[in-house]
């Protein structure tokens, strides 16, 4: 839910303190229901402004209106920080804290921040009096009840109500008798040890602060975060709203078996059909029965509210009539006879007498028993053979406590469905065929027993324990009520469940524990049966309960629905959110209705609560690990008032509800979790952002330092290593991303996979750009979102851009999560711009790249690059390899083929070979390379002959070192260039030395496809050609720049041939890779370089420029 706080003002003048508040709300009355939830509808969210500052007291208002002020933000009007509307006007004349005037407009004074937490009121919680709001024609003038419920009437007994139910008067019998005295003892007391350990748990997270909204629901989203929150919300409210099913089908059950069972719609007319016709009975009147109580509350919630004790009332005299029932027995037990046949079990509903033959006027005549085993009323008529061979026999269903009956019921009688329910200490003789006996009058099982079974049917009637957090608005001191109330009300249950168990295997014969329906004692409820006075005590008294409860069922899941979908963690629930105008929650109490008949259709009781017993148990599951989570975490905001937890407790409790969970129903289990699962990748993927401060933040902060600590031990291994980029971007004036594709390129190139950091430098002071830097930072992450770029945004804002990308690319990320590839667009327009230090900028960047050994990316046309909603249907990715570099080349096309815009291009490999190299064994060479790579490529070897420089190659150099001539002198003065000149003339006499010392030392190591022997003979060559020059090729650039320099005509040429090559070959590829030649370490000589990488990547649609950062990065070896 989104919980906000407004300020609205309370006028103080006039009489006392108490005199003409009022405040904008409506006063609600609570709902208990099963666990479930309740809501608080308030009035209006204006923030009045008052016309005379001094005239009102602003006091806190809670307000529940969904994205107001955002979703989840904390940026409430609180009375804490940066809340100045209602203190305009209120300035501090005085002159001792003349110290602190700066920070009085959004920080206030200790005073002020106390007298407004003086005047603080909780508003009560509970379903609204919303016929009330109706009629009302001035709610903002309804005066505000402060709470007044204590720890007895606003914790305890509506626990007690939610705890106690219908398992306990329909079914506890029937699992004492089936599963015995000590076993039953097991299943309650694993059932209610988890439920005081959630207690324990839940006491310590509502404890923690106010619990303003939401209760369980609240508690859980709030600590564990909106995806484990929604997750475990929609749980609770599927078993809250199974729950309403299990409680119909219950008012039902005791309805059609115990009250008017000739109202029955569908009538067996064969023994065996009996099961399906009280189904059919179930759902015909289930329906009808839901159908009026969601319409119940849809005209009055009020009145279910106001019922909620006469409900309460009907479930503690059925308990007390039991006790005192128990009692009774040991003086004079109550007079309830079971026919037995042999040692079976008879269904004593059609016959009046336990006897085969009786004497009337001394005349033996057959009874009404004989005529259901025998094919007639004549004595000599054929009879059943176990009938024939058995004696009846009447036995007292209800012995009484000192009967000495508990020995007998002390252990387990399980069996399979049709099972005959029979005693066996009694003497029977058994019949040639047994298999037709089910069909006679005997009480048989109508389900098949075991103990995991029995644990999933009595788990519901320990659930209901969140009843009192639920209601934290209404009490007086919630903090001191909550853990008292809940864990008093939990042991008290427990005690009755505990004692109840013994005392039933003390007093009920053993048979009629085992009948579930009470055939045996024509149809009564066992459990009545030992009730004082009247069995009917218990009837009436059940029905009621469970009618009860059903009702708070249908008000309480349809409220819990629309807090989480008022909360907008789950968009597809949106429409919940919505209700009538006075806030009933309609479509969510439709959709309620609609799931509930679902259970309504299972009809069976024994079916639906195993169901409800896996929401409830997940729910619990998590309430105890948020605990835990925020116990273990240590987080700063943990400080509960309730002392006596520990994670150790809460960990036990999550383990228990997960061992009981799987004890129940394995399968039943499996699609929880999945369902839970299902919700919590959609809230994920799909919901919205929220941040809550919740524990499972703090603990990926604690996983992620743990890691980013482990990843700094050592460098990745070559296995391990994945280019986590920095992408650099560029932004216009109005702070809009210029080239989108960039990202749209590195999605496809990560996958969603390691590092990936857009950053983006502003020039000017932050003092200045602040708002200007936030704005480029939330648009740089919408486009991220809608590119689909997971990772982070970093924003810098630098004196100038050069010192910006420096302090990106040294300080992005953190520990062993830094980048160690940069990714930006190639400065398409550098030769029109006005301002050279736009392509300066971009060559520092190659050059700092290089210093800090990492890789560098650079897309030309970067524009032109699919986006991530194209499929490229055929085409090839080609890369030239020309320079090793650590085999970068190698593996940017194989990540691309992971993503499905390129999966369908083939990867093309081209080396370039000299006259002298013998090109057929490069290509096996490299062939057998790839094969070692596991890569997929086709070889090409191309040869490159020497051909004379071509006039177009002069005329090229020209009009470039022309240009650089001319740049140079628009930007000197005159005596910069005299200056310029004797560096120059310094420079070349240094750089003569050097060619000297050289080629006494030979030549520099340089990676390169072709031979070290064919590199000897190209380099001597044309030292003999020149003497004074020393040629390098394109990929070895270290010139001495001068005008027609024939250095830079060599370059040229390369760069042309280069070229021409590739655009002969590869101009139709969807993507270039080639090598990505490093800058002169003399940067007089930078707009050439320029140059020569525009000549290169001419005539290519989409080429990506790549250099290695001086490590080897991908392996043969496995």
């Amino acid at each position: 839910m989104v919980d906000r706080f407004v300020v609205v003002p309370v006028d103080t003048g006039g009489g006392g303190a108490g005199d003409g508040e009022h405040m904008d709300a409506v006063v609600a009355d609570p709902a208990p229901d099963t666990g479930g939830e309740v809501d608080r509808e308030m009035g209006d969210d204006s923030v009045f402004e008052p016309q005379d500052p001094d005239a009102v007291v602003p006091i806190l208002e809670y307000n529940r209106e969904p994205n107001k002020y955002g979703d989840g933000v904390p940026k409430e009007n609180s009375p804490f920080i940066n809340n100045t509307d209602n203190d305009k006007g209120n300035s501090y004349d005085g002159t001792n804290m003349a110290l602190f005037e700066e920070e009085m407009d959004s920080n206030p004074m200790v005073s002020s921040l106390l007298n407004k937490l003086a005047n603080y009121t909780n508003l009560p919680q509970g379903a609204q009096e919303h016929e009330e709001a109706d009629d009302d024609e001035e709610p903002k003038k309804k005066t505000v009840k402060s709470p007044q419920m204590g720890t007895f009437m606003g914790v305890y007994l509506p626990c007690l109500q939610n705890i106690l139910g219908v398992i306990l008067f329909l079914r506890l019998t029937w699992i004492v008798g089936t599963a015995g005295i000590l076993e039953s003892l097991a299943i309650v007391g694993l059932c209610c040890s988890c439920t005081m350990l959630t207690a324990i748990s839940m006491s310590a997270i509502a404890t923690n602060g106010v619990v303003p909204a939401g209760g369980s629901y609240y508690m859980i989203s709030r600590s564990l975060g909106p995806e484990f929150g929604g997750a475990v919300g929609l749980c609770f409210y599927l078993g809250t709203t199974f729950a309403g099913s299990m409680y119909i089908l219950g008012t039902i059950e005791i309805l059609l078996t115990y009250i008017v069972p000739k109202a029955a719609i569908f009538v067996a007319e064969k023994k065996e059909d009996e099961v399906d016709a009280l189904l059919n009975n179930m759902r015909v009147y289930g329906t009808c029965c839901l159908a009026l109580m969601a319409i119940v509350v849809f005209v009055g919630v009020k009145y279910v509210n106001k019922l909620a004790l006469v409900f309460l009332a009907c479930v503690i005299l059925s308990i007390l009539a039991i006790y005192a029932g128990v009692i009774k027995t040991i003086f004079e037990p109550p007079d309830f006879p079971v026919c037995m046949l042999g040692n079976r079990t008879l269904q004593n509903q059609n016959f009046d007498k336990c006897l085969k033959t009786e004497v009337i006027d001394n005349i033996t005549v057959t009874t009404q028993l004989w005529r259901l085993f025998c094919d007639g009323p004549e004595l000599n008529a054929t009879c059943n053979e176990y009938f024939d061979n058995n004696n009846v026999t009447l036995v007292q269903g209800i012995p009484g406590l000192t009967s000495g009956v508990i020995s007998e019921n002390m252990w387990s009688v399980y069996g399979p469905l049709d099972q005959l329910v029979e005693d066996q200490k009694m003497p029977s003789v058994g019949a040639s065929d047994p298999a037709v006996d089910k069909y006679m009058p005997y009480v048989v099982n109508d389900i098949t027993t075991f103990f995991t079974l029995l644990v999933g049917i009595y788990f519901p009637s320990v659930t209901g324990i969140m009843a009192g957090s639920n209601r934290s608005g209404d009490l007086r001191d919630a903090q001191k009520s909550i853990p008292i109330g809940t864990i008093l009300a939990i042991t008290t249950t427990s005690i009755i469940y505990i004692t109840c168990v013994v005392l039933f295997g003390g007093c009920i014969e053993g048979v009629l524990l085992r009948d579930k329906f009470g055939d045996s004692v024509k149809g009564n409820l066992v459990i009545g049966t030992l009730s004082w006075p009247s069995p009917w005590v218990i009837v009436i008294g059940s029905f009621f309960s469970c009618c009860g409860a059903g009702l708070q069922s249908l008000t309480g899941a349809p409220r819990l629905l629309q807090a989480i979908a008022r909360d907008g963690i789950v968009p597809f629930l949106q429409v919940f959110g919505h209700g009538k105008a006075n806030g009933e929650p309609t479509w969510a109490l439709l959709l309620t209705a609609g799931i509930c008949e679902i259970g309504i259709l299972i009809a069976s009781l024994d079916a639906v609560a195993p169901i409800l017993s896996m929401f409830f148990l997940m729910c619990y599951l998590f309430v105890n690990l948020a605990c835990a989570v925020q116990t273990l975490l240590r987080t700063p905001n943990w400080r509960p008032r309730f002392k006596f937890y520990h994670w150790a407790l809460s960990f036990l409790g999550m383990s228990l509800c997960l061992a009981l969970m799987f004890i129940s129903s394995w399968y039943y289990a499996i699609v929880a979790m999945v369902i839970a699962g299902c919700i919590y990748k959609y809230i994920e993927y799909r919901g919205a952002e929220k941040e809550w401060g919740d524990g499972i933040r703090g603990l990926s902060l604690n996983a992620a330092r743990y890691a980013l600590i482990r990843l700094e031990e050592a460098p990745p291994h070559t296995k391990n290593w994945r280019p986590q980029l920095l992408v650099l971007l560029n932004l216009d004036t109005d702070q809009v991303v210029k080239h989108p594709r960039l990202l749209s390129f590195t999605s496809q190139l990560k996958a969603g996979k390691g590092l990936t950091i857009v950053g983006n430098v502003i020039e000017g002071t932050y003092l200045t750009k602040d708002a200007e830097s936030k704005r480029a930072e939330q648009n740089i992450k919408s486009v991220m979102s809608a590119e689909r770029t997971k990772g982070f945004c970093h924003v810098v804002v630098s004196s100038n851009l050069r010192d910006g990308v420096s302090h990106l690319i040294q300080s992005a990320g953190l520990g062993g999560m830094k980048h160690n590839t940069v990714l930006m667009a190639w400065p398409g327009n550098w030769r029109q711009s006005n301002d050279p230090q736009s392509w300066r900028n971009f060559i520092e960047t190659v050059r700092e790249t290089t210093s800090a050994h990492q890789a560098l990316l650079v897309a030309k046309n970067i524009d032109n690059f699919p986006t991530n909603q194209d499929r490229l249907a055929e085409g090839t990715i080609d890369v030239w390899w020309v320079v090793h570099d650590g085999g970068m080349l190698m593996l940017l096309p194989f990540l691309l083929r992971q993503h499905k815009v390129w999966r369908k291009c083939k990867m093309r490999i081209f080396t370039v070979a000299q006259m002298d190299d013998n090109s057929i064994q490069m290509k096996k060479d490299l062939q057998m390379f790839l094969y070692h790579l596991r890569l997929n490529a086709e070889v090409e070897v191309v040869e490159m002959h020497d051909n004379d420089i071509s006039a177009f190659t002069y005329e090229k150099t020209l009009v470039m070192e022309q240009r650089s001539q001319m740049l140079k002198q628009m930007q000197l003065s005159r005596t910069e260039r005299e200056r310029e000149a004797q560096l120059i003339h310094d420079r070349n006499t240094a750089s003569h030395a050097a060619i000297n010392d050289k080629t006494e030392t030979g030549p520099e190591r340089v990676h390169m496809t072709w031979t070290k022997d064919k590199l000897f003979t190209e380099r001597n060559r044309n030292r003999e050609t020149n003497a004074n020059m020393v040629v390098r090729d394109l990929f070895n650039m270290k010139p001495e720049w001068e005008s027609l320099n024939q250095s830079n005509v060599r370059r040229m040429h390369t760069a042309i041939k280069l070229n021409e090559v590739v655009v002969n070959r590869s101009q139709g590829a969807q993507l270039v890779l080639l090598n990505m030649p490093g800058p002169p370490k003399n940067r007089g000589g930078d707009e050439n370089y320029m140059e020569f990488l525009e000549v290169l990547l001419e005539g290519l649609n989409r080429a990506l420029l790549v250099r290695g950062g001086g490590r080897e990065v991908i392996t043969i070896y496995s």
